[in-house]
C-alpha cells in the first residue's frame, strides 16, 4: 500500500529518505526495488502529476459550450477569467501554446475577445498575448484564425479601458517579428488607433501605445505612416508626462526619429523649440531630484542627455553636473536603454515560472480561486 504523509498527501519527507537509501545521490549504488517500494514511489510522483493537455481540453470544451447552458450550471463571468487565468499559465510553455489550436482551443479563445463582459475580453487578450509572444508558429495560427481584427475592434472602440489596453499588448505580440501582422495592422488603420491611444489620459494604456509605437519607428515605412498622422509632436508633449513611463518611453520615440539621418526624415521633428522646451523642463526637473529620485530616473537621464546630443550636437548640461551618469553607475552603453524592449521580452516559457503580480497589470485585487468546476458527460 502507498505510504501517506502526515495531511494525507505524498510523503515528500519519505520519498526523499528513498531516495538517498537507493543512491539518488550518486555515493551509493543503486538497490533492485520490491514491489511495493516501486508501486509506492509511482503512486507518490503521480499524486503531484498534473495532465496538462488533458486540463486544457477541458478548458477548450467549456469554451465551446454556449453561454446559457454554462449559466444553468452556475457557471460564472468571474469562474470563466479564472479558468483563463489558469489557462495562461498552461500556455506560456511554447509546446502547450502550439498544442492549443490542435486540441480545438484556439478559435473559441479568440471567441472570447467578443464577450459581454469585459473582464473576459480582456483576459481571453491576455491569454492570447502569452500564446503568440515570441511564438512564430502561433502568431501564424492566430493570424490565419482572423485573430488580429477582433483585436484591433477592441483597441479601437472597447469601453472598458483594461480591455483596450490588453488587447493592445496581444496586438503587440502578434505583429512583432512579424510580417503579415504588420501588413494586417497598416491596413486596419492601426497607426490612428494608437493616436488615439497616446491622446488617452490613462497612462497604461499610454505606455503599451508608446512602446509599440517606438517598435515600429524602426521600419521606415511604419515611421512614414507616424510622421503623417502627427505622431512626433504627440511624442513631445508626451515627454513633459507626469508619469515617468509615459515619459521614457516618449523619449525614446523621440530619439528613434532623431537618430534617422536620411533626408525624408529632417522634418521628422518639426517643433523643434517646443522639443527644446521639454528638454530644458526635463533637465531641471532632474537636478533638483533628491538621490533616490535620481536613481529611480536612471533611464530618463540618459535619454534624455542622448537625446539633447543628437538633436543640437553637444551634450546636454545634466553631463556637465555629472548627472547622467553617477557615482557608482558604470557608463551608458550606446545607444541608451531600450525602453521598449522591455515590453516585448519572451515570457518565461516555464510551467512553474513564477508571474509578476503587479497592481498595474492586475484586473482584480482578489487573489486567485480555484479553477471552476467543469461541466461533466
Amino acid at each position: 500500500m502507498a505510504k501517506e504523509g502526515a495531511g494525507g498527501g505524498p510523503d515528500w519527507n519519505g520519498l526523499l529518505k528513498w531516495s538517498l537509501a537507493h543512491g539518488a545521490d550518486g555515493t551509493n549504488p543503486p538497490r533492485a526495488l520490491s514491489e511495493e517500494d516501486r508501486k509506492w514511489f509511482m503512486e507518490a510522483m503521480q499524486a503531484n502529476t498534473i495532465d496538462v493537455v488533458g486540463r486544457m481540453k477541458e478548458i477548450a470544451q467549456v469554451m465551446k459550450t454556449p453561454d446559457d447552458v454554462l449559466q444553468s450550471h452556475g457557471v460564472t463571468p468571474g469562474n470563466i477569467e479564472d479558468m483563463l487565468d489558469e489557462l495562461q499559465e498552461h500556455v506560456e510553455s511554447i509546446d502547450n501554446a502550439n498544442d492549443l489550436h490542435s486540441i480545438g482551443g484556439l478559435d473559441p479563445l479568440l471567441g472570447y475577445l467578443k464577450n459581454s463582459h469585459a473582464g473576459i475580453r480582456a483576459k481571453a487578450a491576455e491569454v492570447v498575448s502569452t500564446v503568440v509572444q515570441n511564438n512564430p508558429k502561433s502568431q501564424q495560427l492566430v493570424m490565419e484564425s482572423n485573430g488580429l481584427e477582433p483585436l484591433l475592434t477592441n483597441f479601437r472602440s472597447d469601453p472598458s479601458t483594461t480591455a483596450r489596453t490588453k488587447a493592445l499588448g496581444a496586438i503587440s505580440s502578434l505583429i512583432r517579428n512579424n510580417q503579415p501582422g504588420l501588413a494586417a495592422f497598416r491596413l486596419g488603420n492601426g497607426h490612428a488607433a494608437l493616436k488615439d491611444a497616446l491622446g488617452s489620459d490613462d497612462a497604461r494604456l499610454q505606455r503599451k501605445a508608446l512602446h509599440l509605437t517606438q517598435y515600429l519607428l524602426n521600419n521606415k515605412a511604419d515611421r512614414s505612416v507616424a510622421e503623417e498622422i502627427g505622431l512626433p509632436n504627440q511624442l513631445i508633449h508626451l515627454a513633459s508626462s507626469e508619469d515617468s513611463g509615459v515619459r521614457e518611453a516618449a523619449l525614446g520615440g523621440l530619439l528613434e526619429l532623431a537618430r534617422d539621418k536620411a533626408p525624408v526624415a529632417l522634418n521628422a521633428l518639426p517643433d523643434q523649440d517646443k522639443l527644446k522646451d521639454v528638454l530644458r523642463s526635463r533637465i531641471e526637473g532632474i537636478s533638483t531630484m533628491d538621490a533616490d529620485d535620481l536613481q529611480a530616473a536612471r533611464e530618463e537621464r540618459q535619454l534624455v542627455d542622448s537625446l539633447w546630443k543628437e538633436c543640437y550636437g553637444e551634450p546636454s548640461s545634466l553631463r556637465e553636473k555629472g548627472l547622467v551618469v553617477l557615482p557608482g553607475e558604470d557608463e551608458p552603453q550606446q545607444p541608451p536603454p531600450d525602453v521598449a524592449g522591455k515590453m516585448f521580452e519572451p515570457p518565461l516559457r516555464a510551467w512553474a515560472a513564477p508571474r509578476p503580480s503587479s497592481a498595474e497589470d492586475s484586473d482584480s485585487a482578489s487573489g486567485k480561486k480555484d479553477p471552476p468546476l467543469l461541466l461533466g458527460p
